[in-house]
């Protein structure tokens, strides 16, 4: 019988965005496995191992949404016009599963580069936006802005 990791079984079962996302709801405490507690993301189970969420995630795509909601909270209320992403062009460097990407794209960013040194992080609800384009494995030194389309 073939297994594989729980955060990457979670994935694919459609339990979770992506594997970091899983990591981040076994971490707190919200995957059942068999019905006990699980307690690592590298946990190797089987495909008929009964995997259950005790509760679901907010609606944002990672954690970095919050920080970045945070920003434009208190910075944009010193002086908005920095702020403002309706209609630019935007870059998110170090994107993973999009949390930047997706509040950049909720406050009216037209395109959105979401980078990534990392491969297959970004949510599919943000790859599937013809807004993002995903540029996996790929750090950003070195790159000139108008190798992403920029200028940003």
């Amino acid at each position: 019988m073939t297994r594989q990791r729980l955060d990457a079984a979670l994935v694919a079962r459609g339990l979770a965005r992506s594997r970091g996302a899983a990591t981040e709801l076994i971490r707190a405490g919200a995957v059942l496995v068999d019905g006990l507690l699980a307690h690592r993301p590298a946990q190797l189970v089987d495909a008929d191992t009964r995997l259950e969420l005790t509760h679901r995630p907010a609606g944002w795509v990672g954690r970095a949404a919050h920080k970045l909601l945070v920003a434009f909270e208190v910075f944009g209320a010193v002086d908005p016009a920095p702020w403002t992403v309706a209609g630019r062009h935007c870059l998110d460097v170090g994107a993973c599963t999009g949390g930047f990407t997706q509040v950049m794209l909720e406050r009216g960013a037209a395109r959105v580069v979401a980078l990534d040194v990392g491969h297959d992080q970004l949510a599919p609800t943000l790859r599937a936006d013809p807004r993002v384009e995903e540029v996996s494995g790929v750090s950003i030194r070195g790159v000139e802005a108008t190798a992403l389309g920029g200028p940003f």
